[in-house]
């Protein structure tokens, strides 16, 4: 006797028998679907005659098994990805304060984690050179002797945040949307320091090295070492940072020194910083080229494989929004018909615009309070309330626009090998009654 399959199963193995048994021809939930929908997610589904055809519900699209967590000292409990190398994910209401606690910034590395630096941190030595007119070795403590030391809230954010959302899955790590911080950084501006070196005119971009070492156990293999366009080194925004709220940088995030590279995918902002490079060309380091940080300058089919020879570089990452105040699977107590609802967007260089959410799967939307930033490259605190008509299963979809009027897509879109630049909309599923 075989044993029936659930929905969720069901739309795992045959998406389309799913949509034709539960949604028919003209897309709404039948009765017998719609009561085993209601009873997989412990509630009623007020709105199931708006749900769009096909979709699975947040609450149900969980992995089997659910999700290992990281148990480490210093760190909350994120969500572990990796362990060689180590990756580790924040959940999105763990991302509520307005400067993201140490203890919960997520986790990237591509190789290992050095040994702690055992002399004097101010003794550590970062060098410029390439195309410079007067090359420097400088130690820390004459990096914030000789330049004007910065505060700022700044933005991380990996570039496969998102990955998860793709369909098909892609290489790398399923992140959700956790891959963000926004912590208090201080340090000088790098450049400040470019300037002192006295950059030749054929300076055009960067290449940066760390103290990690390869996963090898190669000691002339950099784990990675991207760069960038002069351009966006000279920002005032981008650092080599000193401190993180306050406190010397954990290891664990790259101490003594690393670059912030704030709102550009977070490989740039390398850890334990050892030497920068001003080229003449772009930079071929490790994560550079193919389709590493890379993006499909046309629409190619998901699935398929491509080399990125018609790729472009990512730069300024996609605007995104989190409602950050309620869990995912929160359940609220039965009788709750008004939600107070807050949380965080950001729009790699841009700014952003609105934010709007929706308890309806879509058909309406109510438009939220954005604050402004504190300074440029500070994610944006936003508010407000949306009013439920019952208890039952809701999923609050949160989507924010950018200053230039781009909003964030319902899926992911623009499919690529290596999954990065995915910023479909968030869905927070939660129970009333």
């Amino acid at each position: 006797m075989s044993r029936e399959r659930s929905l969720q199963e069901l739309y795992a193995q045959d998406p389309e028998r799913a949509d034709a048994l539960a949604f028919g021809r003209r897309g709404a939930l039948k009765g017998p679907a719609l009561a085993a929908m209601g009873a997989a997610l412990g509630a009623t589904i007020p709105f199931a005659g708006r749900m769009p055809e096909g979709l699975l519900p947040a609450a149900l699209a969980q992995p089997a098994g659910g999700t290992p967590t990281l148990r480490m000292d210093g760190k909350a409990p994120l969500i572990l990805l990796g362990e060689r190398p180590l990756v580790a994910e924040t959940p999105e209401s763990m991302l509520d304060d307005d400067v993201t606690p140490t203890d919960k910034f997520f986790i990237r590395n591509n190789g290992g984690i050095p040994e702690r630096f055992a002399g004097d941190p101010k003794t550590w030595r970062v060098k410029i050179e390439g195309e410079v007119n007067t090359p420097l070795d400088l130690t820390l403590g004459e990096l914030e002797s000789r330049f004007e030391t910065v505060t700022l809230r700044l933005q991380m954010e990996c570039g496969g945040n998102g990955r998860a959302a793709f369909t098909p899955e892609t290489r790398g790590n399923q992140w959700g949307n956790g891959a963000i911080s926004n912590g208090e950084w201080t340090g000088v501006r790098l450049r400040d320091v470019i300037r002192a070196a006295s950059p030749k005119d054929s300076a055009r971009f960067t290449g940066h090295y760390g103290a990690d070492p390869h996963l090898s156990g190669d000691p002339s293999r950099p784990s990675i070492s991207r760069g960038m366009p002069i351009a966006k080194a000279m920002e005032d925004t981008t650092l080599v940072a000193l401190r993180l709220n306050g406190e010397p940088i954990p290891l664990l995030h790259g101490y003594p020194v690393r670059l912030i590279t704030p709102g550009w995918p977070g490989s740039l902002s390398q850890k334990w910083l050892t030497r920068i490079v001003l080229r003449a060309t772009p930079h071929d380091g490790p994560g550079m080229g193919g389709t590493s940080y890379r993006v499909p300058v046309k629409p190619i089919v998901p699935g398929s494989s491509n080399n990125g020879a018609d790729f472009v570089d990512i730069a300024s990452m996609p605007v995104r929004g989190l409602l950050t105040n309620l869990a995912h699977g929160s359940r609220l107590p039965a009788g709750t018909r008004r939600l107070d609802l807050r949380g965080h967007a950001w729009a790699g260089d841009l700014t952003v615009r609105a934010v709007h959410v929706s308890a309806d799967f879509g058909a309406s939307w109510t438009e939220m309070r954005v604050n402004d930033a504190p300074n440029r490259h500070a994610w944006q605190r936003w508010q407000g309330s949306l009013e439920l008509p019952s208890d039952g299963y809701f999923e609050i979809w949160t989507r924010a626009t950018d200053s230039q009027g781009r909003m964030q897509p319902h899926a992911a879109a623009n499919w690529n090998p290596q999954g990065y630049a995915a910023n479909a909309m968030a869905r927070t599923a939660i129970l009333v009654g």
